[in-house]
């Protein structure tokens, strides 16, 4: 059975079906479109998240989510296996920007002690004159920008990772990052020469 390594071994319709036994609260239902979509909404969460732990445990909260939210599931809207893998591929991007926020806030906290620990007052004033425009000409790009260039300087991330965290393609990120660069030069003022 090729189709059940990939987890897609029940057709829609009978994806369908369990999300409605799911959502009248039958377990044994869950445990099979579980075991039918886990794999697939994994491998998506991975794709995106990057951390096999951290994928595995928005893995769970999407199939909680799934149970607890199972009775709003509309059949005449679209599939159970579309709603599932919006859910996760939501989750997940939820899960990025989440730890992006955790290392703005371990950043500003870093450059906070930095500052504090500094015994010269004019230098902590400049540091923090700098970080805060920094940190306007960060808000003058777009969100893509934004996000694309804190990924890959802050992040550590790869074009390629941050095209796929970001759900874009290669070439998107790419000129995102260039055009945020250009943007980040000319509003800071720095020579490109």
């Amino acid at each position: 059975m090729p189709d059940r390594e990939r987890g897609t071994h029940a057709s829609a319709p009978d994806l369908d079906e369990l999300m409605a036994r799911v959502a009248r609260g039958d377990h044994a239902a869950f445990g099979h479109l579980y075991d039918a979509l886990a794999p697939l909404v994994h491998g998506l969460v991975l794709r995106v998240v990057r951390d096999r732990a951290q994928s595995e445990e928005v893995t769970q909260e999407v199939f909680l989510e799934v149970w607890q939210q199972a009775r709003r599931f509309d059949a005449d809207r679209g599939r159970a296996r579309a709603w599932i893998t919006v859910m996760a591929h939501r989750r997940a991007v939820d899960r990025v920007r989440a730890a992006q926020a955790a290392a703005d806030r371990d950043l500003r906290e870093g450059i906070k002690e930095f500052q504090e620990s500094y015994d010269d007052v004019e230098d902590r004033v400049e540091v923090a004159l700098e970080s805060e425009r920094v940190s306007r000409a960060l808000d003058s790009l777009t969100d893509v920008q934004r996000q694309a260039i804190r990924l890959a300087y802050y992040g550590g991330y790869t074009y390629g990772e941050v095209a796929d965290a970001l759900g874009l393609p290669l070439g998107t990120v790419k000129t995102r990052i260039r055009d945020g660069m250009i943007r980040l030069r000319d509003v800071l003022g720095v020579s490109h020469g």
